[in-house]
């Protein structure tokens, strides 16, 4: 005897859409009347869902959605607030899926490895740090545009190399597709 277990649906605020409860964000007003972002969706007080997507967080400060799940005017500084923390948690899920890909045998760092990576064919992304010298940014823009291969500028050293396990990195490659596909989602979640 199988029993099919209930998947909790709910409607994002920003496109109206309903998806699985666990594939969205809540906004969650607390007893004590702030807002804050809840990712677990476990945290006590009213709540409202959205999609992981920049664009459905614009779309619900746009059309009023968080304000008519709430029933009540939202100031400015709480859309501030929420831009920031999202912000921040999808570049937190963008380190820990670079972390995964690493332990996974995936990644490889260091200009010599992304560079032989690419060349040969087997990189699906390159990320290189926000605070890489002009000259490694601009030798990895055109290699990548050359070789078609997805490239961010993201973050700095330190962060990159303390998400790969190491002490600093300026590039890393991606070689699985799966895992590129993931980071660049998040990747782009945050620049939306």
């Amino acid at each position: 005897m199988s029993t099919t277990k209930k998947i909790p649906m709910r409607k994002c605020v920003g496109c109206q859409e309903m998806k699985n409860k666990k594939e969205m964000l809540r906004v969650l007003k607390t007893a004590e009347g702030e807002f804050i972002l809840d990712a677990t969706g476990r945290k006590n007080g009213r709540g409202a869902y959205l999609c992981f997507s920049g664009k459905c967080l614009q779309e619900a400060i746009k059309n009023k959605g968080l304000e008519r799940s709430f029933k009540q005017a939202i100031p400015k500084e709480i859309y501030e607030n929420l831009k920031r923390s999202w912000s921040s948690l999808n570049m937190n899920r963008a380190l820990s899926m670079i972390s995964l890909a690493t332990k996974a045998g995936k990644t490889k760092s260091g200009e010599f490895m992304t560079e032989k990576e690419v060349k040969e064919g087997r990189a699906h992304l390159v990320i290189v740090a926000d605070d890489a010298s002009d000259n490694t940014k601009k030798k990895f823009q055109n290699m990548c545009d050359f070789y078609k291969v997805p490239i961010y500028f993201f973050e700095d050293k330190d962060t990159l190399g303390h998400a790969m396990g190491k002490e600093f990195r300026a590039s890393l490659a991606v070689t699985d597709a799966g895992f590129a596909k993931g980071i660049r989602k998040h990747l782009d979640m945050e620049e939306g």
